[in-house]
């Protein structure tokens, strides 16, 4: 495995983490408003998939997306199949919105979708636990503190950033890794 557990230590550093992180002023943030349509390829996180589904997407994403070069993390492929298993089969509503699941997944270009690496997985471990502290994030949100560091690691390692509408939490996660870059949007209200 190629992972070195003492170098990622010294580069978060997480027992000297222990101040609480709270939320940067919006002017500091990049939004995909304000950024050129034309550029480097992104990585889209779930948020952008969901809202996409339901008609939640301001149109600057909606032009944004249709010019850049977006990537797809096997981790955010993970998250939209969890619905697969997790939906009752007896609700009705589940099947319509299985169909549009599986459509999404479907139209991802193979060639666009990445996975993780071991050393990803592991320097994520770490700074998805440092998320779920700094964060003040409540009991059993690890598991979307650590799929949140990864989308964003993934995305740092092959020099992308990440497209969300996840403000708290990649904001957090830009503040504790700050060459990592995120692109904003808010969402649509229905």
């Amino acid at each position: 495995m190629s992972f070195d557990l003492d170098a990622t230590l010294r580069w978060l550093k997480p027992t000297r983490k222990t101040r609480l992180l709270r939320r940067r002023p919006e002017e500091r943030l990049d939004w995909v408003g304000e950024v050129p349509l034309v550029g480097a390829p992104v990585l889209l996180d779930t948020t952008v998939y969901v809202d996409v589904l339901q008609g939640r997407t301001p149109e600057s994403l909606d032009a944004f997306v249709s010019v850049r070069t977006c990537n797809h993390s096997s981790v955010c492929l993970a998250e939209l199949m969890h619905a697969f298993g997790r939906l009752k089969p007896d609700d009705p509503r589940t099947g319509q919105a299985l169909k549009a699941i599986g459509g999404t997944v479907r139209d991802i270009p193979a060639h666009r979708l990445v996975a993780p690496d071991a050393a990803t997985w592991a320097e994520a471990g770490v700074l998805g636990g440092l998320l779920f502290r700094l964060g003040c994030h409540a009991a059993g949100a690890e598991r979307k503190c650590l799929n949140d560091a990864l989308i964003f690691l993934q995305a740092r390692r092959n020099g992308w950033p990440v497209v969300t509408a996840n403000i708290g939490d990649f904001d957090f996660l830009n503040q504790l890794v700050p060459d990592g870059r995120v692109l904003f949007y808010r969402r649509i209200r229905n």
